[in-house]
C-alpha cells in the first residue's frame, strides 16, 4: 500500500495551471491532457454560482475551474466509479474539498441530488467518436473516454440543458469534425451559441472547437476568432500559454 500523501504506482501525479493544481490520474488509459484546461477556461462562472462538469474523470476541468474561480462551486458526475473516487480524492488533495463535490453516477440517469435547473453552468468534455465510429483501445477506460457508451453526443446534450438553469451556460469542447452533430442538438433548445475553433498551429485546420450556447435564450450565432496552439516550432503561443500556466479565461 502507498503511503499516506504518496499516489499509487498505478498513478502518476501532474501539475496543471502552472502548478496550481496537482492531479493524481491513471498511468494507463484516460489521461487529460489540454482539453480539459481550456474547457474550464471558457465557462463564464462568477464568484457564488454553481457549476456541473459532466463526465468528470479524475477532475482535470473541475479542478481547473475551481482554482481559477475560488469562489464558485463545482459539482462533477463521473460514471466510472473508480476515476469518481480518485477525482474526489484529487479535490481534497488540493484542498477544495469544501466547494467540489464527486459523484458517481450515469447521465442518463441522473442522481437524485443533481436536480434539474440547479446549475448556473455545464460544462462537458465528451467521448469524441460516435459509438462504431472507432476501433476500441485496449484499455476499457481509455476506450469510455474516447468512443460513445450508451450515452450518444444527444444524451450529453440533453443532460447538460437539463441541468443548468435558464439562461445558464453550457460549455463542450469537442472534436471539430463533429460541429454538425453538435450544433444540431443545440438548434431550437439553446440560444447565442458561440463557436471557438481551436487550431494545432497557425494555418492548419481546427482539430477541436468549443462550443458555448444558452439554455432558452433567443440570440444569433457567432463564429468567434480561433486559437492557434503551437507556434512553428512547437511551443505554445503566447495565449495557449495564458490559458494553460497562467490560468486565463476564454471569453466565448
Amino acid at each position: 500500500m502507498p503511503g499516506r500523501g504518496q499516489p499509487d504506482a498505478a498513478l502518476t501525479e501532474d501539475r496543471l495551471l502552472g502548478g496550481r493544481v496537482l492531479l493524481r490520474q491513471p498511468t494507463n488509459g484516460s489521461r487529460a491532457a489540454i482539453d480539459p484546461i481550456f474547457l474550464a477556461a471558457a465557462v463564464p462562472a462568477e464568484p457564488g454560482q454553481l457549476v456541473l462538469d459532466l463526465g468528470c474523470g479524475a477532475g482535470a476541468a473541475t479542478l481547473c475551474l475551481a482554482a481559477r474561480l475560488p469562489q464558485c462551486r463545482v459539482i462533477g458526475l463521473e460514471l466510472q466509479r473508480d476515476l469518481a473516487r480518485l477525482a474526489s480524492g484529487n479535490a481534497a488533495l488540493n484542498g477544495m474539498a469544501g466547494r467540489v463535490a464527486v459523484i458517481a453516477g450515469d447521465l442518463l440517469r441522473p442522481p437524485p441530488r443533481l436536480s434539474p435547473g440547479m446549475f448556473d453552468h455545464v460544462m462537458a468534455n465528451p467521448p469524441f467518436i460516435a459509438k462504431g465510429g472507432g476501433t476500441p483501445a485496449p484499455d476499457s477506460a481509455k476506450a469510455a473516454a474516447t468512443i460513445e457508451g450508451e450515452a450518444a453526443l444527444a444524451d450529453w446534450v440533453r443532460c447538460a440543458l437539463a441541468m443548468v438553469r435558464d439562461r445558464g451556460s453550457i460549455t463542450f469542447i469537442h472534436r471539430a469534425d463533429r460541429i454538425d452533430a453538435l450544433l444540431g442538438q443545440l438548434a431550437g433548445r439553446a440560444g447565442r451559441i458561440a463557436v471557438l475553433p481551436l487550431w494545432p498551429s497557425a494555418g492548419r485546420p481546427a482539430n477541436r472547437i468549443l462550443v458555448q450556447a444558452r439554455k432558452h435564450l433567443a440570440a444569433p450565432a457567432r463564429l468567434l476568432p480561433g486559437i492557434a496552439l503551437h507556434e512553428a516550432d512547437g511551443a505554445f503561443t503566447p495565449t495557449a500559454e495564458a490559458v494553460l500556466r497562467g490560468a486565463a479565461a476564454l471569453a466565448l
